[in-house]
């Protein structure tokens, strides 16, 4: 049986950092960053468990400025 698996891409440039991303992630996938800020100064969002997620769409449909991007692909 097959089963999804995700891989996120944000552009950490055009994150504010608002932290819609993480809180809908049902995985827990995304953070905020919070060693390094983007040019506008923000704690942007990035993928802490890449393995778990399963490209559900949660954080790219709450993002208010379109950064996250999810692809999904069958895993064997």
């Amino acid at each position: 049986m097959a089963k999804m698996k995700g891989a996120t891409v944000i552009n950490t440039e055009r994150c504010k950092g608002c932290g819609l991303c993480v809180v809908a992630c049902p995985f827990q996938v995304l953070a905020l960053s919070d060693k390094s800020v983007n040019r506008k100064g923000y704690n942007f969002a990035v993928t802490v468990k890449e393995d778990t997620c399963t490209g559900c769409t949660s954080c790219a449909v709450v993002c208010p400025d379109g950064c996250i991007t999810v692809y999904r692909k069958k895993e064997e």
